[in-house]
């Protein structure tokens, strides 16, 4: 997959395109993408996923209050696992945002991109204010010649999926299900920032990490999860929260990673949240907190146990 802005997409072959902001590329948008791939291999189109950044509600509203599923860098990097041939960026900016729908379709899906088929989902809007929906797209679709394909609502467990729906889920800390509607663990990335150093003196070192404004937290609790470091596999846990047994002040993520001693500081990690294991609590002394990560890491090991036995 090549990723690129649009500004620099100068390709001439025809292609099949789908367009959205694509936030969590949950099943739902996998089943955009699956569609798009397969009408490029039966009428030999270029296939293209075209994506906005930032947000469109960073712009348009000012919204400092909004909470993202994936940053633009964890989004590219989900994409690369698909065979695309083209991400293609869109900057939004207010200028774009004031394109008529019939002027999108022209200069951008049609002269921009050659676009002979738009898969679009059930609920697309585009133009200014979002004021056309896939029957306008029909409709543009019979002067500009190219096909539209309109997907279904994708749901899971009878339940319609979408990213306001997994967004609610993470914020309750509901990780299973919300893994469950999004196709893949949920994943963090920042970077490692010194901390107080108090949970290497508890004998539970943590690589606190500092997270994009925008992206969005996961409910105070202490999690499972996993990551890649240095080629490896690793797990470990994960507390979100304000640390209330010694009265800290902030939000902080602090990861403890199992069997793992090399230094982490200023670098960008990932790890993937894949199941809660309590909520956070005081306690009242640092030796009860200290006995109880240690329940918290047996959790876990129970927990890595049990997924073991299911692959």
């Amino acid at each position: 997959m090549i990723s690129l802005n649009i500004q620099d997409y100068f390709e001439d072959s025809p292609s099949v395109v789908t367009v959205g902001t694509f936030d969590g590329i949950h099943l739902g948008h996998q089943k955009l993408i699956d569609k798009v791939i397969s009408i490029s291999k039966s009428k030999n189109l270029r296939s293209i996923i075209l994506t906005f950044n930032p947000h469109p509600r960073i712009v348009l509203n000012n919204d400092a209050d909004i909470t993202l599923l994936t940053t633009q860098n964890e989004k590219n990097k989900i994409f690369k696992s698909y065979n695309i041939d083209y991400l293609v960026t869109q900057d939004f900016t207010k200028p774009f945002s004031k394109l008529s729908p019939i002027e999108f379709v022209r200069d951008i899906l049609v002269k921009k991109l050659n676009v002979r088929h738009i898969v679009t989902g059930y609920d697309h809007h585009f133009g200014k204010n979002r004021n056309a929906n896939s029957n306008q797209l029909i409709e543009f679709s019979k002067d500009f010649g190219f096909d539209v394909t309109k997907v279904d609502a994708f749901h899971k467990n009878k339940v319609s999926i979408s990213s306001t729906k997994i967004r609610n889920l993470i914020i309750e800390g509901k990780i299973n299900e919300a893994n469950q509607l999004l196709g893949y663990q949920f994943i963090l990335t920042g970077k490692v920032v010194g901390g107080l150093g108090r949970g290497k003196s508890l004998g539970f070192p943590t690589a606190n990490i500092l997270i994009d404004n925008y992206k969005i937290k996961p409910g105070n609790g202490v999690y499972y999860i996993t990551s890649m470091l240095d080629g490896q596999n690793i797990n470990g846990m994960m507390n979100v929260g304000v640390n209330p047994t010694f009265k800290d002040k902030g939000h902080s993520i602090e990861i403890h990673f199992f069997d793992f001693k090399q230094n982490l500081y200023d670098k960008q990690i990932s790890v993937r949240v894949i199941e809660k294991i309590r909520e956070e609590k005081e306690f009242d002394s640092a030796d009860e907190l200290t006995t109880q990560l240690q329940l918290d890491k047996k959790k876990c090991f129970e927990l890595i146990t049990n997924l073991k036995k299911t692959i």
